[in-house]
């Protein structure tokens, strides 16, 4: 059964630091792209980041770029979002989901969401 179990969520000021991590229980881990999304109460979910399989390609939501950091480690299935200078705008639910591919918003799993408070 395949599951992605997210952690690392919660309280922290505008301005601090958060680092998500996402624990795939997926065989073939190595061969997705995996990615992060969020949403925030009464709005869609929406596209954070993904990376490619390997780890070699990254990209970003515009309004994340240069604050959030995708990276992966195939040898522990999991995949971390470090997330800095964050602002109350970030306040989310975040999900982990493993992409049809990289360039996909679309997913073949997604995990449960753990939630991130950005205090002002």
């Amino acid at each position: 059964q395949v599951q992605l179990v997210e952690s690392g969520g919660g309280l922290v000021q505008a301005g601090g630091s958060l680092r998500l991590s996402c624990a795939a229980s997926i065989r073939t881990f190595g061969s997705y792209s995996m990615g992060w999304f969020r949403q925030a109460p009464g709005r869609e979910r929406e596209f954070v980041a993904a990376i490619s399989s390997r780890g070699s390609s990254t990209r970003y939501a515009d309004s994340v770029k240069g604050r959030f950091t995708i990276s992966r480690d195939n040898a522990k299935n999991t995949v971390y979002l470090q997330m800095n200078r964050l602002k109350p705008e970030d306040t989310a639910v975040y999900y982990c989901a493993a992409l049809t591919r990289f360039s996909s918003e679309a997913a073949d799993y997604w995990g449960q969401g753990t939630q991130v408070t950005v205090s002002s």
